[in-house]
């Protein structure tokens, strides 16, 4: 058997493996099933890789059982199929984690600052997220888009007064707390994906050590940040 072909279904029995596992050691069920099972549980990423899984499936039984002598298979698996099976595993059985990949110094703000610092901050510095808090307790989110929305409203209303508003005006007026989201420093690049695709109005994920609002702040993760990931990728 080639070195491919071994790559390919210590991989596999891997993900096998993994998948008796999750299913707490079914007896008697194949490969396929438990792929189909596993895709129906509640927040699996399998259905990603539910085509893909079936078709390796196929491929590892013509190498196992196709075989016409110990060292002569019919099918080798191409170098696309190992890659494949490896990256799925790696998706799988051990995901990316937001850290250390969205790892990085996030200022927190307080509570009154003035909205003519914040527009000072994001002309110098270009920041996009303000986190305000109020004597280390966690208040909201102010982003460029709500700035940029609370900005047009004041306008509507005539000249734009700034002296003596604070950030505590820009919380109540744009924000219900639907446009962030903290998670803890053990979530997967995945479910980060899928935070951003069923809640519509996210626009930045904050990590904690442990999900809590109120801990400090070890990292921030925007759409774009991981738009510009998978480019990279």
């Amino acid at each position: 058997m080639g070195e491919r072909a071994e790559e390919f279904l210590s991989s596999f029995n891997r993900i096998e493996k993994w998948f008796r596992e999750q299913l707490n050691n079914p007896t008697n069920m194949g490969f396929s099933e438990m792929v189909r099972r596993l895709s129906r549980k509640k927040d699996s990423h399998i259905p990603l890789f539910q085509d893909d899984l079936l078709q390796m499936a196929q491929l590892r039984n013509a190498i196992v059982h196709e075989q016409i002598s110990t060292d002569f298979v019919i099918a080798e698996p191409n170098e696309w199929a190992v890659n494949r099976m490896q990256e799925i595993e790696q998706a799988l059985i051990s995901p990316e984690k937001v850290l250390p990949k969205f790892a990085k110094k996030v200022t927190g703000f307080d509570i009154n600052i003035s909205i003519k610092d914040i527009l000072a901050i994001v002309a110098r510095k270009q920041y996009s997220q303000f986190p305000i808090y109020d004597a280390g307790i966690f208040k909201g989110l102010i982003t460029v888009r709500g700035l940029g929305i609370w900005l047009a409203v004041e306008s509507s209303k005539g000249d734009i007064q700034l002296e003596g508003r604070k950030a505590a005006e820009l919380l109540v007026s744009n924000y219900k707390g639907s446009n962030y989201q903290f998670v803890g420093k053990d979530t997967t690049v995945f479910q980060v994906e899928e935070l951003f695709v069923t809640q519509v109005r996210l626009e930045a994920i904050l990590i904690t050590k442990d999900g809590n609002p109120n801990g400090s702040l070890l990292g921030i993760i925007r759409p774009r940040d991981l738009y510009n990931n998978l480019e990279k990728e």
